[in-house]
């Protein structure tokens, strides 16, 4: 029954993201498909999966291990942080933050943590800054990079 529940929720999210997103327009074309595209795309994908949970959900169910519920509820506490830092401190400074915190979570050491937080941010920020040329916020590092 946990599937189908999850399922449901899943469809309502798909709807509000559909109705919050269907007016979404930028003041000039920058791009073929435009704004609108991403959060529609994410909707549908959301409403397939749901739908995949409702009508094939149903299976028994293992509880979660000790200390998963803590991690899972941590995610989302870091999440919101993330979103909330990431204007001031920018993209390359929260996502290695971000990097670090959750790879603390499951487990591994500060050092091999702290690596991947800057390699993944410094990496994914050329990504998107440099080849995909989608602009990011350099926050405090505003002169670096």
């Amino acid at each position: 029954m946990n599937d189908r529940i999850l399922g449901v929720f899943a469809l309502l999210l798909a709807a509000f993201i559909t109705w919050g997103g269907w007016d979404i327009e930028a003041p000039f074309s920058y791009e073929p498909v435009g704004p609108r595209a991403f959060p529609m795309l994410l909707a549908v994908i959301i409403a397939l999966c749901g739908l995949w949970l409702v009508f094939k959900g149903g299976q028994q169910m293992e509880a979660n291990p000790p200390g998963a519920n803590g991690r899972i509820f941590m995610m989302i506490v870091y999440a919101a942080i993330y979103a909330l830092l990431f204007q001031w401190l920018g993209f390359v400074l929260a996502t290695a933050l971000m990097t670090v915190f959750v790879g603390r979570l499951f487990g591994g050491a500060w050092g091999k943590c702290a690596l991947g937080g800057v390699v993944m941010g410094v990496l994914f920020f050329l990504l998107f800054d440099k080849v995909l040329d989608v602009v990011l916020p350099a926050g405090v590092l505003g002169g670096l990079v």
